[in-house]
Parts: C-alpha cells; sequence; structure tokens
C-alpha cells in the first residue's frame, strides 16, 4: 500500500532538477536526487536472525528499498526490480562490487523466518533485513520514508513511501529515487502472483516513479562503468 507523503513531493522536485542538471555533462545522467551524507549505523537483522547493519556492507554499493512480504500492491513489482538491477550488475561484470537489500517495513510480521519463506516463494536472490518497530522506524526516518499500519485481522496492511535508495562504498546515502517501480508491465509469474487487483493495475499502468533503467543509470554512476539492462533468462 503506498502513502504518499510531503518528503516525496520534495525529493519529486529535487529529482526533475537533478535530471535537468545531469544533461549538461557527458557523464552517466542522474536519474534521483543527488545526495552525499553519511548512513548511520542502524542496527537491523537478517533473514538468519543475525544483527547487521548496512555497515556489513561497506565496502560495496547498497541499492535498498523499502518493502513487506505479505504486500499485494507495489511491493512484488518492487523485489522484480530489484532482481533485475541485481542479474543485470551481475551480467555486467560488478556484481560483487554491489548489494541489492529490501528491508521490511512491517516488524509485526516480517521475522526471519517470514523472511526466508518469501525468498523460497519468489525466488528472489537478494538481501532481506528487518527489525523491531523502533530500529525500522530509525532507519526508514533517515531515508525519509514513512509507514504506517492500516485495517485489521485478515485486512491488516502497512501503508509507506515507495522508493530506491543507493548507498555508496563509503557508507553514504548518494541517490533516491522515489515513487513506484515501473517495469514496462514485466514481472516473475511468481512475483506476479502475489499481486491483487490494485496491485495487477499498478504492474500495468504504475503511477510516475522510476524505471529499472533509472536504478541502472543510478548505479552506474557509482560504480564508474555503465551497467545495461540484460533481459532476465
Amino acid at each position: 500500500m503506498v502513502v504518499v507523503l510531503v518528503i516525496a513531493v520534495v525529493v519529486g522536485v529535487a529529482l526533475g532538477l537533478a535530471v535537468a542538471l545531469a544533461g549538461r555533462n557527458s557523464s552517466p545522467r542522474v536519474a534521483g536526487v543527488a545526495l552525499d551524507r553519511k548512513v548511520p549505523s542502524f542496527p537491523l537483522v537478517d533473514e538468519r536472525g543475525r544483527t547487521t547493519s548496512l555497515g556489513s556492507f561497506r565496502g560495496t554499493v547498497v541499492v535498498l528499498s523499502p518493502s513487506l512480504t505479505y504486500c499485494h500492491e507495489v511491493c512484488p513489482i518492487t523485489s522484480g526490480a530489484l532482481e533485475q538491477v541485481r542479474y543485470d550488475a551481475r551480467h555486467a561484470g560488478v556484481g560483487s562490487r554491489v548489494t541489492v537489500v529490501e528491508v521490511s517495513v512491517d516488524s509485526w510480521r516480517d521475522d526471519p523466518a517470514r523472511l526466508r519463506a518469501y525468498k523460497r516463494e519468489t525466488g528472489v536472490d537478494f538481501r532481506l533485513l528487518t527489525g523491531t518497530l523502533p530500529q525500522l522506524t530509525r532507519f526508514w526516518h533517515f531515508f525519509g520514508v514513512g509507514f504506517y499500519p492500516t485495517g485489521h485481522g485478515k485486512s491488516f496492511d502497512v501503508g509507506h513511501t515507495d522508493g530506491i535508495f543507493f548507498v555508496d562504498e563509503r557508507g553514504h546515502e548518494r541517490f533516491a529515487d522515489v515513487g513506484m517501480p515501473n517495469t514496462g508491465g514485466k514481472l516473475d509469474p511468481r512475483l506476479r502472483r502475489l499481486l491483487g487487483q490494485t496491485g495487477l493495475r499498478n504492474l500495468r499502468r504504475p503511477a510516475p516513479g522510476w524505471t529499472v533503467r533509472d536504478a541502472l543509470a543510478d548505479l552506474s554512476r557509482l560504480v564508474g562503468r555503465r551497467v545495461p539492462e540484460t533481459p532476465l533468462p
């Protein structure tokens, strides 16, 4: 479920400026908002129940998105886009320099066992992290991502800001692309079957946001090499 916050509006304005400025030189274009700020050490938990943080990926470029495993509207599309980015990085020969991560916004249900089940169910091959409500709140507040539970019982959901964020090898946030992913209507069947009616509409006609090509443009800037989009096998 998507929630549009004031931060998304501010970042959206900056996004247009970043793209305009990027066109003035021959360097790989910047698709998102350009930043340079150190990410604090926020403790999280990985899919094996081990305490970790983004600092454990220092020395690699971290490609990061918020998600929840019970989402039926946007998150499976985000997972598909991230899996494409991970594949493209490996295909371009920079896979060892890139870490793709989804960090949950659902501390109530996304425990390590649920993260492992999601990987088995969908076949995604990137890192999944979670944490307590205070841990996830502090973590995502830094990136300008808001989230809150909605509904009750079987209708329980978590509204949240959608986007993709890039942390460089030094541990500094460098780019942010806010909004839904646009995969051109393509999605692995294992992820597609998780989508409800709203999710299928988002897949066909996503709201303005970012594409895999946008993500690869930002990633290319950080690894110093063009990372082209290559069809998944």
